[in-house]
């Protein structure tokens, strides 16, 4: 989660309003219910686990071992199951 300080983004008069609450500290302000994203939607992390997947599913089905697979993407051979078998 990347901070920003206050300062920067909101009006003096509100910084000084929550000064009153919270000085020097750190404030979770969560996103409205329609947009809240999921986790790995902002950074594209979901996206680039959910392409190697299908790499990893891919391979196996053309012949590559769990073994070699597990070596190839530094994960266990229980990771790699979860992987395929997920569908």
């Amino acid at each position: 989660m990347k901070y920003i300080n206050a300062n920067v983004i909101l009006p003096d008069v509100l910084v000084e309003e929550l000064q009153k609450y919270v000085q020097a500290g750190y404030i979770y302000i969560p996103a409205k219910d329609k947009q809240h994203k999921s986790w790995g939607e902002l950074s594209g992390y979901r996206k680039e686990l959910k392409e190697r997947n299908e790499i990893i599913i891919t391979e196996y089905y053309n012949g590559i071992s769990l073994e070699e697979l597990a070596n190839k993407y530094c994960l266990s051979i229980y990771a790699i199951r979860k992987i395929i078998y997920q569908k």
